[in-house]
């Protein structure tokens, strides 16, 4: 019962279990809106993929393959490097059929450097640092090369999360099933690689993503000269003024353990006849 003033009398417990009924639904929904407002702030985050790629047989069923597992993915800005001298129309028709905003240009090997993608990268820094100067937004920059196995969870889970560099899990790496970090009490203490385990940074160039704040921070960080008798993701790296202690680790708490990214190559296996009019490399 109620009074004149609307006041709930002493002992009503109705009226009571109504007020706590009516607290419980505000907190509930609440929480809801908090959630609802964390995952658009999590997907609001932009992941930039920068992917070097070269003529070969094989690279256009590696740039299909990728291209429709990256279009499963939110807010991601795709940077393809084309090594020559010319973009190719076939790889541009997969670029425009993803349905992803990307950008396309050319980049030849600067001499003395390695032909692995090194200047390519360096060009797609340089990118970044023009472009994305002033995004206000969020973004984590990830190296991704193109004949590679993905995970959609690996940019969902992992890279969109990166507050300042992170570090994951690279299955077939080098002569080893799998390069991880080496967790304890959620901090990297050492590396779990079966080649050159002392090096500062032992993980794959697929192994790990920056904010984007830090390639703005460092903007001389690059694959340089100085890296080319070194190993790249570790002479890379060590160019942020990071620590492995002060890296994120990413799935290594994970049950089961998965790896949401293979270091897989596909290999000419001795290609040979006519393209019988068909668009092939």
């Amino acid at each position: 019962m109620m009074n004149r003033l609307g006041h709930c009398r002493p002992r009503l417990w109705p009226c009571r279990r109504f007020e706590a009924a009516a607290i419980t639904v505000l907190l509930l929904l609440a929480i809801k809106l908090l959630w609802i407002w964390g995952s658009h702030k999590q997907r609001n985050v932009t992941i930039i993929v920068i992917t070097p790629t070269h003529k070969r047989p094989e690279r256009l069923a590696d740039m299909t393959r990728f291209s429709q597992t990256l279009s499963h993915i939110d807010n991601l800005h795709w940077i393809v490097i084309e090594d020559g001298t010319s973009k190719v129309a076939a790889v541009e028709r997969i670029l425009i059929r993803s349905g992803l905003r990307y950008v396309y240009f050319t980049a030849t090997t600067e001499p003395g450097f390695p032909k692995r993608g090194w200047t390519h990268r360096n060009v797609a820094l340089r990118y970044i640092r023009r472009h994305y100067k002033d995004y206000g937004r969020g973004a984590v920059v990830y190296f991704a090369d193109d004949d590679n196995s993905y995970d959609v969870r690996l940019f969902n889970n992992y890279i969109r999360n990166v507050k300042a560099v992170g570090i994951w899990a690279v299955g077939l790496a080098g002569s080893a099933l799998v390069e991880a970090p080496h967790v304890i009490n959620g901090t990297i203490t050492a590396w779990d690689v079966v080649y050159a385990p002392k090096r500062r940074f032992a993980t794959d160039m697929a192994g790990f993503a920056i904010n984007l704040e830090l390639i703005l921070q460092f903007d001389s960080a690059q694959f340089s000269r100085a890296c080319i008798k070194t190993v790249p993701e570790s002479c890379f790296l060590e160019q942020f003024n990071i620590t492995k202690e002060s890296c994120e680790a990413f799935g290594y708490d994970d049950e089961p353990k998965e790896i949401l990214v293979w270091h897989t190559k596909t290999k000419n296996i001795g290609t040979r006849g006519e393209k019988h009019g068909y668009v092939i490399e």
